[in-house]
C-alpha cells in the first residue's frame, strides 16, 4: 500500500516537472524576438529514497520522483565578457570612422570647388595679370579669386569647428547615458540580490542588466565582474563605476569651443573626486576626436593659411601697384579662420619697379603655387594624410565588425532561442506529462481494485 501511495507522489512530481517544462518552453517561444532575452531550461533532479536507516522504516528507493531545482539561464559568461570587449573596440572604431567621413566631407577633395582647385585658380589669376598687366578685368578677377581662396579656408575651418561643437555636445549626452545605465545596473543589483535571497527567479532581471552592461561597454569601455551574491561590479579605468547597489557618475569637462581646446583640454572625470578617467568605446573616440583629430586638421588648415599669407605677402610687398604704392600685404590674417584679402584692384603689386606695368612681380607670384614648400604642397599633405587615416580606420572598423559579428553569432548560438529546438522540447514535456498522467490512472485503477474489489470473489 505504501509503495502505491509513493508511486502517486512520484507521478505527481512528474506532472509538476513536465508542467514547469512546458511553461519554460512557452516562455522561450514567446520571447524568441525579445532583445537580450536568454533562453531558459528546467533543471531537474531525481528524488532518492530515505537515506537514514531505521528499524521499521525502509524505502525501495524507486519512487522518489523528480524535483525542479530551478530555471537556468543558458548564458556563457566567457562569451559575454568577450562580447563586451569586442563591442567596446567596435564602437570606438565606428565612431572614429564617422568622424573621418565628416572631415572628408568638410575638405570635399578632390573637387572642382574645394580649396585645392581654388588655389590653382588663384595662381592662374596671377598668370593672367602678368600677361595683361593693364587689364582691369584681369586684376578684378584676381582679387575675387583671392577672396574665394580665403573664403574656402574659412569655410573649411568653420566646418571643423562645427563638427567639434557637435561632438562636444554629444559627449555630454553620452556621459548622461553612462550615468543612467550605471544607476540602472545598481538598482538591478539590489533587486536581484533581494530576489535570490527570497528564492524568487531573477532570469529576466539578469537579462535586463546584461543589456545595460553591454551598453556601458560600448559607450565607455566598462568591464563587469560577477559577485557570489548575484550582483556585478562594473569597473571603469580600474575604478568602480558600480559596486553592488551603489553607482558613481562621470562627466565631460573642458573647453566648449575648438579655439579653447589647447588651453582647456576636454577630459572625462569622476563627478565625486574630479579625478580624470581614461575611457574606452564611443566616448574614447569622442575625446580623441576633440583633443587630437579635429585640432590636428584645424592646425593643418591654419598652417596652409599661414604659409599662403606669408609667401604671397612677402613677394607682394616688394612689388609696385598701379597707384604707385608698395610694401602692401595681399592677405590679412594668418590663420584659416581670419585670412582675408587686404587690397583692391588698383593696389595689386604687379610690377617690379615703380611707374611701370611690366607684370614681372605678378609672374613671380604665380610661381609660388609650384613651390615644393608652398601652400599647395602643404595642403596636399594634409588631404593625403586625411585620406590615409580615414582608409586605415575604415579597414580596421570592417575587420573589427567581422570579429564582433562572429562573437555575437557564438553568443546567439549559446543563449538565443531556437524555435525548432523549443518545439522538440515542448513535445518532450508534453509526452512526459501524458505518461505521468497515465501512471496516475494506472495506480488509481490498482487502488480501486485493492480497496473496492478485494474479498468479493465467490459472492
Amino acid at each position: 500500500m505504501s509503495s502505491s501511495f509513493s508511486g502517486i507522489s512520484g507521478a505527481l512530481s512528474a506532472l509538476h516537472a513536465a508542467r514547469r517544462g512546458l511553461d519554460t518552453a512557452g516562455q522561450n517561444i514567446a520571447n524568441a524576438n525579445t532583445e537580450g532575452y536568454t533562453r531558459q531550461r528546467v533543471n531537474l533532479q531525481a528524488v532518492g529514497g530515505q537515506t537514514i536507516p531505521a528499524l521499521f522504516a525502509t524505502d525501495s528507493g524507486t519512487s522518489g520522483g523528480v524535483t525542479v531545482r530551478g530555471i537556468d539561464r543558458l548564458r556563457n559568461d566567457f562569451l559575454e565578457a568577450r562580447a563586451r570587449a569586442e563591442h567596446t573596440q567596435s564602437a570606438n572604431l565606428d565612431a572614429k570612422r564617422q568622424v573621418y567621413a565628416r572631415i572628408e566631407d568638410v575638405f570635399a577633395e578632390p573637387s572642382d570647388t574645394a580649396v585645392q582647385s581654388q588655389l590653382s585658380e588663384f595662381w592662374a589669376g596671377w598668370d593672367d595679370v602678368a600677361n595683361k598687366p593693364g587689364d582691369g578685368g584681369a586684376r578684378t578677377q584676381l582679387i575675387q579669386r583671392g577672396s574665394v581662396v580665403a573664403d574656402g579656408l574659412r569655410a573649411a575651418h568653420e566646418g571643423l569647428s562645427s563638427q567639434w561643437r557637435t561632438i562636444r555636445t554629444q559627449s555630454d549626452a553620452y556621459a548622461r547615458d553612462v550615468n543612467d545605465s550605471a544607476a540602472a545596473v545598481a538598482q538591478l543589483n539590489q533587486t536581484i540580490m533581494r530576489a535570490q535571497a527570497a528564492g524568487v527567479p531573477v532570469n529576466e532581471l539578469a537579462d535586463e542588466r546584461d543589456l545595460h552592461l553591454l551598453k556601458l561597454a560600448e559607450l565607455v569601455g566598462a568591464t563587469a565582474t560577477p559577485r557570489p551574491d548575484g550582483t556585478v561590479d562594473v569597473l571603469l579605468d580600474g575604478s568602480a563605476l558600480v559596486s553592488g547597489g551603489r553607482a558613481r557618475a562621470i562627466e565631460v569637462a573642458g573647453a566648449a569651443a575648438l579655439a579653447d581646446e589647447t588651453a582647456n583640454p576636454v577630459q572625462v572625470r569622476w563627478v565625486d573626486t574630479q579625478a580624470a578617467v581614461t575611457p574606452g568605446g564611443t566616448i574614447s573616440a569622442m575625446t580623441e576626436t576633440l583633443g587630437d583629430i579635429l585640432p590636428t586638421y584645424a592646425k593643418g588648415l591654419d598652417d596652409v593659411a599661414a604659409k599662403l599669407a606669408a609667401l604671397v605677402n612677402a613677394q607682394h610687398s616688394i612689388g609696385y601697384a598701379v597707384d604707385g604704392g608698395t610694401g602692401r600685404a595681399f592677405f590679412t590674417g594668418t590663420t584659416a579662420a581670419t585670412i582675408g584679402v587686404a587690397v583692391t584692384e588698383r593696389q595689386l603689386a604687379i610690377a617690379s619697379s615703380a611707374g611701370t606695368l611690366d607684370g614681372s612681380n605678378a609672374d613671380k607670384l604665380s610661381e609660388l603655387g609650384r613651390r615644393t614648400d608652398g601652400p599647395d604642397a602643404l595642403y596636399r599633405q594634409v588631404v593625403v594624410g586625411l585620406g590615409v587615416a580615414a582608409l586605415a580606420t575604415d579597414r580596421r572598423a570592417e575587420i573589427q565588425a567581422a570579429v564582433t559579428a562572429n562573437v555575437d553569432a557564438a553568443r546567439s548560438a549559446e543563449a538565443g532561442v531556437n524555435l525548432d529546438e523549443e518545439m522538440v522540447g515542448l513535445l518532450g514535456h508534453q509526452r512526459a506529462f501524458e505518461a505521468a498522467s497515465r501512471v496516475l490512472t494506472t495506480i488509481d485503477g490498482m487502488l480501486d481494485t485493492l480497496i473496492n474489489r478485494t474479498g468479493l470473489v465467490g459472492r
